[in-house]
């Protein structure tokens, strides 16, 4: 807007188109061509084929990605739920207490999510609540550091709501719960909707505390990916991510068409 000719306009797009190459086109197309790339010696990779997508459609790393995405739909079913009550639960409470719960639901993303798994595994690695070795550890630590985008996107949505919606309603005799059914979560869905597509995507590609709590039976596929690079089997963990980039993006489009209907 603050650019007037059209030369100005067309270097600040220019600029643009090469910062987004840069920062974005040009790491996902190097991760598809070592996926693709037999052997990397020279500036492009040579012998392309499909072997090391084959190899990444194996049955451990096919359970690894159907672990991942049991994760990431309970994980993000589960903050959608929690931060949906929370978001409000606290638009009716006090100015004091709807900011304490801001900077509660807020704190796992302040802080790096390796600390969160170690939390989880001490605070949970004993009775009364012992969940260490089991998969319930890893949901939870997904839950736990996905909730904070939930709560934000539901709470944004909520502040945007026209209270006459409500006010109608109530004039009109509705109470409470109705209200929340036919009034405030309708218009919530188009959030709604976006907050679980964002929870399952951060969930998709976890690591820091995943690599943290995980049990030998319950692998999501970052952490198989992890373990390919610390081998040294480049190629194999780019094509495990680039299995992992697709299964999230056709997550995200059977979100996005739910949403729509």
């Amino acid at each position: 807007m603050l650019l007037w000719t059209t030369r100005a306009r067309t270097l600040a797009l220019a600029l643009f188109g090469v910062v987004v190459v840069v920062v974005f086109v040009a790491p996902i197309a190097t991760v598809i061509a070592a996926a693709l790339a037999g052997a990397w010696t020279g500036p492009l990779p040579s012998n392309l084929g499909p072997k090391n997508l084959s190899a990444a459609l194996s049955e451990e790393n096919l359970a690894s990605l159907a672990v991942s995405l049991q994760t990431a739909f309970i994980a993000g079913a589960l903050a959608l739920f929690v931060g949906t009550w929370a978001a409000l639960a606290a638009r009716e409470a006090p100015a004091w207490l709807r900011k304490t719960t801001d900077a509660v639901f807020h704190l796992p993303i302040a802080v790096p999510s390796v600390a969160i798994g170690l939390g989880l595994l001490i605070a949970f690695n004993a009775e009364p609540l012992l969940l260490g070795g089991t998969k319930w550890i890893v949901i939870l630590a997904h839950t736990v550091l996905v909730l904070a985008f939930a709560f934000s996107s539901v709470s944004v949505a909520l502040d945007r709501l026209d209270p006459a919606y409500r006010q109608a309603a109530e004039s009109l005799g509705a109470g409470p719960t109705r209200v929340l059914l036919r009034i405030t979560l309708p218009l919530l869905l188009p959030a709604l909707g976006a907050a679980a597509g964002l929870a399952i995507a951060l969930s998709m590609g976890e690591l820091g505390a995943t690599i943290m709590v995980y049990p030998a039976t319950w692998k999501t596929l970052p952490v198989t990916i992890f373990g390919l690079t610390d081998r040294g089997q480049v190629f194999l963990a780019a094509a495990d991510t680039t299995l992992l980039m697709a299964v999230t993006l056709v997550a995200l489009l059977v979100v996005g068409r739910i949403r729509r209907r």
